[in-house]
């Protein structure tokens, strides 16, 4: 009881950063975990998923804020929050896809989107960041709004792209961090927004690994697992 009376006060300590802000060691060991799971996600390994998940329960814990904890001095991120419950919904739904399309060398085989999918995505990153902004705004979310949706949409879209074995999954991701980081500095979560920063140049490296990968590609994902909601005609 004490080793985990231990865990449980180290989580939830902080650091004093110059100008009075905090920072949470569960935000900073979340993010570890993010970034684990992005490393395994460009190598393709089935294990990125669970240790995503990981992270995604430790961050929902941070980006709720005040909801938690009335002495957090940070503000809700009602989207950030999210779109960690998002990531965990997904991460399974993609866990599954992945242990089923894995090669013998445990890794899965990336493709192009089909174009119809192309312009899907697109239309709900959109359309979807302009339903929600108002949503966020009455819940209480951080300003501006409408980048806490924005970021929300686009991890959603990012996530189920990678679950898919979908190459463009990276660039939706670089989308996602040019908003993500300016909301999070200006929030004060300063971990995630230097992850966000990391992230940035690691999802332009994964793009290119997913792409050359792509020349000497085994059946993919939706070979093995085909979704009944793609017509041929897209895949063509």
């Amino acid at each position: 009881m004490e080793f985990l009376r231990f865990i449980v006060d180290a989580f939830n300590s902080h650091w004093v950063l110059p100008g009075g802000q905090s920072l949470l060691i569960r935000e900073v060991v979340g993010n570890v975990f993010g970034l684990l799971s992005a490393l395994g996600g460009m190598r393709r390994k089935v294990w990125a998923w669970p240790v995503g998940i990981i992270g995604n329960l430790l961050l929902l814990t941070v980006f709720l804020g005040t909801i938690l904890n009335p002495d957090h001095s940070l503000p809700n991120l009602l989207g950030q929050a999210g779109r960690q419950v998002m990531f965990i919904a997904v991460a399974v739904y993609g866990w599954r896809r992945w242990r089923q399309a894995r090669d013998d060398s445990g890794q899965v085989s990336p493709r192009w989107a089909p174009n119809g999918a192309r312009i899907g995505l697109v239309v709900v990153l959109v359309a979807g960041t302009v339903a929600l902004t108002p949503l966020f705004r009455v819940l209480g979310s951080y300003e501006p709004v409408w980048a806490d949706a924005w970021t929300f949409v686009g991890s959603l879209l990012a996530t189920y792209g990678m679950a898919r074995g979908w190459t463009e999954f990276w660039l939706i991701w670089i989308a996602v961090d040019v908003v993500g980081v300016p909301l999070l500095f200006s929030a004060g979560y300063y971990a995630t927004g230097f992850m966000y920063v990391f992230y940035g140049v690691f999802t332009a490296i994964g793009f290119v690994v997913w792409w050359r990968a792509q020349a000497g590609a085994k059946p993919t994902i939706d070979t093995i697992m085909p979704d009944p909601r793609i017509s041929s005609s897209d895949e063509r």
